[in-house]
């Protein structure tokens, strides 16, 4: 189901305060159970924004969420840290998207994941494992997950399917940093966070000040409390916090400066133009669900309309469409309250229909 998208001039009056965006985010949020912070935007940068609900349960029913609230992006990892990378690495001509990565990088060489591009990676169809299980396949050393990642068997042969899953990220993360000798922490912080101004966004695990304003995740049993300032995903917690897939801690401030960049990529910005328009275009062959490079056509919306999202599990949302030229942001940490999702995903669907259509 689609409409008309509302007329960039009305844009500003739905983002305003106590406007339809607002009521709506309020509401979805109540019957969601979760805090939530959300903004709208455009190449200019934000129009309107606004939070509602606590921080979570118990002590944190105290704290009210709002612009400068960390939350754990989980997987939006893939978009705000190693997509850009990626994007720097491709610009400079060192990482090429359609060779498979057994010719070219020696780690993948005489393995199953040298079959694979990484064109493949970034759009969900090298055939990956769907799962990850890394402490169980490999153990708890990081070197080990390494090799086990990429040594692994292929699920299904390379370009035959879409299927989402953590793995192309790790496996990308690990060519990435090898390619920009440097960790990934590192590389984004210079190549995509320093750039745009993006001064609250890193990895964990985060320090006292700023797990202070971070929202909470899931109770963890080993430690005996909530997750904050700690990474959800299981798989980047092994890590040590910092992996392709998840493990960064953003902002809506910030986030809203990194969207409003893919519309009005900054002439320094090293992975702008063609990066970003080579990205928001349909990757996948015809295959669905259609994805972009890392980011998913729009549930709800049709390839032609050009609405971009990516969701993260601990319930955060990020969607772009040049087309139209605006952005929208929804950040929740629903999985503190639930991973029954059913809620959020008709609030996110409501949003993503009053912004973009």
């Amino acid at each position: 189901m689609s409409h008309r998208p509302p007329d960039a001039e009305r844009l500003p009056a739905l983002a305003g305060p106590g406007g339809e965006l607002d009521r709506l985010v309020r509401d979805g949020a109540r019957t969601a159970g979760a805090g939530a912070v959300w903004a709208v935007g455009d190449a200019r940068g934000t129009l309107g924004g606004g939070s509602h609900g606590t921080l979570g349960q118990g002590p944190y029913a105290r704290l009210a969420p709002g612009p400068d609230t960390l939350y754990d992006l989980a997987s939006l990892t893939k978009i705000v840290s190693l997509w850009p990378c990626a994007g720097v690495l491709w610009q400079s001509g060192r990482l090429p998207l359609d060779e498979p990565l057994g010719g070219w990088w020696p780690p993948a060489a005489g393995h199953p994941a040298g079959a694979v591009t990484v064109r493949q990676l970034l759009a969900h169809t090298a055939g990956m494992l769907p799962y990850t299980r890394f402490e169980q396949l490999y153990g708890r050393a990081a070197a080990a997950i390494r090799v086990g990642v990429i040594t692994a068997p292929l699920h299904r042969a390379p370009g035959a399917a879409v299927e989402y899953t953590d793995r192309a990220a790790v496996l990308l993360g690990y060519l990435v940093e090898d390619l920009g000798r440097a960790r990934l922490d590192e590389l984004a912080a210079r190549w995509a966070w320093r750039p745009l101004g993006m001064t609250d966004t890193r990895y964990g695990p985060l320090d006292g000040s700023a797990t202070a304003r971070t929202a909470p995740t899931e109770y963890d049993e080993a430690s005996g409390a909530h997750l904050r300032g700690v990474v959800h995903d299981p798989s980047a917690r092994l890590l040590g916090g910092v992996s392709g897939n998840a493990g960064a801690f953003s902002t809506a401030r910030d986030l809203a400066r990194f969207l409003t960049a893919l519309l009005a990529p900054p002439p320094q910005l090293p992975w702008g133009e063609p990066w970003i328009t080579a990205s928001l275009r349909e990757q996948t062959g015809g295959l669905t669900p259609a994805r972009g490079l890392s980011w998913l056509y729009a549930p709800g919306t049709e390839p032609a309309e050009g609405t971009f999202v990516h969701y993260g599990f601990t319930g955060t949302g990020i969607w772009v469409s040049r087309r139209l030229g605006r952005w929208a942001l929804l950040l929740t940490n629903q999985v503190h309250h639930s991973r029954v999702t059913q809620s959020l995903t008709d609030l996110r669907n409501a949003f993503r229909w009053a912004v973009f259509g």
